[in-house]
């Protein structure tokens, strides 16, 4: 059997030992890691408006699939611009705008080619049509 002495009590320990504080690290960058595949992405707000846009004889609806249509005529992105070029010159040039109505479902992307589209029609002015205060559509 072998005796101790209390000098090894009284020895400092000079070493700090990181073990549990990594694996409190770990811990949590599992759970941020989790946590960030699980968020969805934020729906966008109703919008309202107390008065009605003025009527442009250019409308554009995307749908939820993305999907393009020009007054009447259903398109894809490449083919906006002479879609927006034919209605403007029916028009005789005059309406420089034109009204989008997106699905709030519908990508960014597909309404800025859009936009981007009709500028190069030379239509500058843009409205985004959403539903009106008080009305049922």
């Amino acid at each position: 059997m072998a005796v101790s002495t209390g000098q090894a009590e009284e020895e400092v320990m000079s070493t700090i030992n990181i073990t549990p504080f990594t694996d409190v690290l770990l811990v949590l960058l599992i759970i941020f890691i989790i946590l960030a595949s699980v968020t969805k992405e934020p729906k966008l707000p109703i919008a309202k408006n107390s008065d009605k846009v003025t009527p442009s004889q250019i409308v554009v609806l995307i749908d939820e699939h993305n999907k393009i249509q020009v007054g009447s005529d259903t398109v894809d992105p490449s083919g906006a611009t002479a879609e927006f070029e034919k209605l403007a010159a029916q028009t005789g040039h005059h309406l420089k705008s034109v009204i989008i109505k997106a699905d709030p479902k519908a990508d960014f992307g597909t309404i800025l080619q859009v936009m981007d589209s009709a500028k190069k029609a030379d239509l500058t002015g843009f409205g985004l049509a959403n539903k009106v205060e008080g009305s049922k559509d």
